[in-house]
């Protein structure tokens, strides 16, 4: 368990707290380029890292994210006209360019120099992968943009979605780090008490974030060994074919938007992965119609089937992989309390993790230079391998999450 104030240190994300700080050092997931997708289209409003923001794209194509408030009288530039590379709030025209330059006042006299006093609070973005990323932090520390495997590829090869879970960020990502649920909250019920085969647990820190492996001894001398790779702060790459991605990014310190995409690098995604992957039992969960929350959400109980549970076909009755960690994630409140906590074995990984964490946001708050801020550092990709019993985890992964590694199909 955790005490509350490492539990705090931990979840708490918003302007001048230590991991809000620290994940302002990165590019951040603001939301996908086609909610902005035509020049001189309606704004959207944004709410990341605890801050109100609305997104626009200028009449260049360029990708905008402003405080949503104007800085004359507070007014909502969701409201704004977006009209020659520019957001005019509606309450008195004041217009803003996408680097929060103020170049038009018309309610002042001419001759006035208070328009070059005048700025709004504006975050630089670079679009990839179909994503506006946004970076948040000091601009003299900002990083070369990120470059994952994923957002190089073609519309083609990809496949996402994102949906607002209803928790702390951190629930997600130790949910996306946690080996031994998955027997039980995705499985079927066989007969007799489910039993988890014993697991070798290890958390290696990289100069990306972090790979978390999970090894299984086998009887012919080898162990198969599941490499999960963390790439700093929030980005899971998951060992599946299609390979997954998850990114939990904190809207707020109770919400959190949880962007999932598969791709396969080598050829287009068919009809049939798509199929799979967007399916009842797939990650990639159905949302309300023009929304980014789920059908089956929080407040109807998920829609829990319990003859469904109770016929041994799912462990829960909760249908979609993605439903049932969501309710899960979310069952422990808005903020989990794990100073109430106790842990096993079986959450060594976890407790790792937690130590990677909070040792990285505490040096940082001491002025150390955070890991994963490098994209050349991002090639790399989870993996499942067979390697000789007995070799430690850390000599055989580095060479197994590389991009030209042979991907071992799950199943």
């Amino acid at each position: 368990m955790l005490s509350q104030a490492d539990n705090d240190l931990l979840t708490r994300i918003g302007p001048g707290t230590p991991m809000g700080d620290l994940m302002r050092r990165y590019w951040i997931p603001a939301l996908y380029g086609r909610q902005i997708a035509e020049p001189d289209g309606p704004p959207v409003r944004v709410r990341l890292l605890g801050e109100n923001l609305v997104a626009f794209r200028d009449t260049k194509g360029r990708p905008g994210l402003l405080d949503e408030r104007c800085p004359h009288r507070t007014a909502s530039l969701f409201f704004g006209r977006n009209e020659d590379c520019g957001l005019r709030c509606v309450y008195h025209g004041w217009k803003f360019d996408i680097d929060g330059n103020c170049v038009d006042l018309p309610s002042e006299p001419p001759g006035s120099n208070f328009q070059d006093k005048i700025r709004a609070k504006a975050y630089p973005c670079v679009e990839a992968g179909g994503v506006v990323w946004t970076f948040m932090g000091d601009p003299a520390q900002k990083p070369p943009p990120p470059d994952l495997e994923w957002m190089r590829l073609p519309e083609s090869h990809l496949h996402t979605s994102r949906q607002i879970m209803q928790c702390n960020w951190l629930q997600g990502l130790e949910g996306g780090f946690d080996a031994s649920h998955l027997a039980f909250l995705h499985g079927g019920v066989a007969e007799g008490s489910i039993t988890i085969c014993p697991y070798d647990y290890h958390v290696e820190p990289t100069d990306f974030g972090f790979v978390v492996g999970a090894g299984r001894d086998n009887d012919d001398g080898s162990t198969f060994w599941t490499a999960n790779v963390m790439v700093m702060p929030f980005h899971k790459i998951i060992a599946s074919v299609p390979v997954g991605v998850h990114m939990w990014v904190p809207i707020d310190d109770e919400n959190t938007m949880q962007y999932c995409i598969d791709f396969l690098p080598h050829r287009p995604l068919t009809a049939e992965d798509i199929a799979r992957e967007t399916s009842w039992n797939g990650i990639h969960s159905e949302n309300i119609l023009g929304t980014d929350m789920p059908v089956r959400n929080r407040e109807n109980d998920y829609l829990i089937d319990r003859d469904l549970q109770a016929s041994g076909q799912s462990y829960t009755g909760i249908k979609g992989l993605g439903t049932q960690d969501n309710g899960i994630q979310e069952s422990m409140g808005p903020i989990a309390d794990r100073t109430r906590e106790r842990l096993g074995v079986a959450d060594t990984a976890i407790i790792a993790i937690r130590k990677f964490l909070l040792q990285t946001v505490k040096e940082h708050a001491a002025g150390a230079t955070p890991p994963g801020l490098d994209p050349e550092t991002y090639q790399v990709r989870s993996s499942r391998y067979f390697a000789p019993t007995g070799v430690p985890f850390s000599e055989t992964m580095t060479k197994q999450i590389a991009l030209e590694a042979e991907v071992v199909p799950v199943g």
